[in-house]
């Protein structure tokens, strides 16, 4: 990878940390870097991106894409999701599936397409609902699930690997299981606590806009929005409970990539060499 071609993506990318990149129809696509770690160094712009799914990309949009030099695009929802939207993706990306919640298939995070198509249910079933109590078990679940740790474990050991990269990863809308990734990957690489509780944040600003015209919609057909503006937002608990999950079971950051994902100290030495500068 040379820094000419590094320059150039980097052209494309904002220098803000947890800038979202304008486009029609990717809201929240941002560039992981740019963030400071513990000890000085800099999360390199240019190299990881994450999104929500690319299925509404339009041609600017995948100009765009284009022009990131990705190599890579990891798609984290389940197989009845990439079924019914399908990504749009620019010629020669390679492509990599990855079912976080397949063990979990009727989780609330990978049901929200299904949410916005019955207004009527949806509504009946949300007014009776825990919703910060659900979410927090989903987030425990995308550290311990089996079918999470074996998907994590794909993402971050592929990003490890120099040829993958430039790389881009999402979801559905780009703040669950992606929120997830990259909170494990900035932790990973030392980006202070703080600062990967508030890249997690930005998602409720960038997902706000974008989710307007679905909730106008999800009313006109007779469904209670202000019931469903829950299940698009995230919370600093709902991070937490994967946190907590991770402490509990193993200890560290370090050692949920050791001992959760398969992924040892030299695989996260990578990480950090081909990340951080």
């Amino acid at each position: 990878m040379s820094e000419a071609d590094a320059g150039d993506r980097n052209d494309v990318t904002e220098s803000v940390p947890g800038a979202e990149l304008h486009t029609e129809g990717i809201p929240n696509l941002r560039d992981v870097g740019g963030y400071r770690t513990t000890d000085g160094r800099v999360v390199r712009l240019g190299l990881v991106f994450r999104s929500t799914a690319l299925n509404r990309a339009t041609a600017s949009d995948l100009e765009l894409l284009e022009q990131l030099g990705l190599h890579t695009v990891f798609d984290l929802r389940t197989s009845t999701e990439r079924r019914e939207d399908p990504d749009r993706v620019p010629p020669g990306i390679s492509e990599v599936d990855l079912d976080v919640l397949a063990d979990s298939p009727g989780s609330a995070a990978a049901r929200i397409p299904e949410v916005f198509a019955h207004p009527d249910e949806a509504s009946r079933l949300l007014s009776k609902t825990d919703i910060p109590a659900i979410f927090e078990e989903i987030y425990r679940g995308l550290v311990s699930l089996p079918s999470a740790r074996a998907s994590y474990r794909t993402l971050f050991l592929d990003l490890s690997r120099e040829a993958t990269l430039p790389a881009l990863y999402h979801c559905t809308t780009g703040k669950d299981r992606t929120g997830w990734a990259t909170a494990a990957l900035l932790d990973l690489l030392g980006v202070p606590k703080e600062s990967v509780i508030h890249d997690y944040l930005l998602s409720n600003e960038y997902l706000r806009h974008a989710m307007k015209p679905l909730l106008d919609s999800f009313a006109e057909r007779g469904g209670d929005a202000e019931l469903l503006k829950p299940i698009l937002r995230v919370e600093p608990e709902y991070l937490q409970a994967a946190f907590t999950e991770m402490n509990e079971k193993y200890g560290t950051i370090q050692g949920y990539f050791t001992d959760g994902l398969g992924l040892g100290p030299d695989v996260q030495q990578r990480l950090r060499e081909l990340l951080l500068e």
